[in-house]
């Protein structure tokens, strides 16, 4: 049975191979891989690997985004420190999601599921299965740097993140503009889908920001935020049937 573990902390991933060798010898690690960038090529050439074990937060962002690149078809195990990334990892072929530091008998049992579920579980059948529930919590401010000051900006402020020459900036109601620490494809995982929509692979913008939505060319819309100079704020063709969706709800 071929195993991928996708962690960037080599402490982490020795314990988790030591435990897997333990709970399950009959695995063989093909590949202890520490980055998205590395892990999407990979498992492309690799569609015979069987369970992955994976982190969160890798060394250049999120597990998500793979998961996001390509279509993975045997079931992952999440190991990580934080609690709140639980529905997203339900979303892709999470079936057990395992605080740090692993424990053996948790292990184990992750294992012993992994066996017992298809690569396609939704997350409802899961939860019913285990009789559990799960809470998403999502961010509800951000710290920014102003000069040599620190600011929180709570997400009621929050017009529109986009991304502008490999940064990413914050837009809020009063037209200001600061710099945050995330890239868009992790502010998409930390903000409520209710609220906020990802409208193209530069901005997500919030409802309140939706007060001007225009006809674009090839069926798309294009939207005008006060305090954004870009005239080309624009949903993506195959998200605009969904955009409006949401518009709807």
């Amino acid at each position: 049975m071929n195993v991928v573990i996708l962690e960037d902390e080599s402490r982490a991933a020795n314990h988790l191979e030591r435990l897997i060798a333990r709970v399950a010898p009959e695995m063989k690690v093909i590949a202890r891989i520490e980055s998205v960038r590395d892990a999407v090529p990979f498992l492309k050439l690799h569609a015979d690997t069987d369970l992955i074990f994976s982190d969160v937060q890798l060394a250049d962002g999120l597990s998500f985004e793979i998961f996001s690149q390509l279509t993975v078809k045997c079931p992952i195990i999440f190991t990580t420190a934080y609690d709140h990334y639980a529905i997203e990892a339900f979303k892709t072929n999470g079936i057990d999601y395992l605080l740090k530091p692993v424990e053996e008998e948790r292990l184990r049992k992750a294992i012993e599921k992994s066996k017992l579920f298809s690569p396609a579980v939704s997350l409802e059948k899961l939860l019913s299965i285990t009789g559990k529930s799960v809470v998403k919590s999502y961010k509800s401010r951000f710290m920014v740097k102003v000069g040599d000051k620190i600011k929180s900006i709570p997400i009621e402020d929050m017009l529109a993140f986009y991304s502008l020459e490999k940064a990413t900036y914050l837009h809020t109601t009063s037209h200001r503009d600061y710099c945050v620490d995330y890239s868009i494809d992790q502010l998409e995982a930390f903000l409520d889908p209710g609220t906020c929509f990802r409208i193209n692979r530069k901005y997500i913008v919030s409802i309140q920001a939706c007060t001007n939505i225009l006809a674009w060319t090839n069926s798309r819309l294009r939207l005008k935020i006060e305090g954004i100079a870009d005239n080309e704020i624009v949903v993506a063709r195959e998200r605009v049937k969904d955009f409006k969706d949401w518009l709807d709800r």
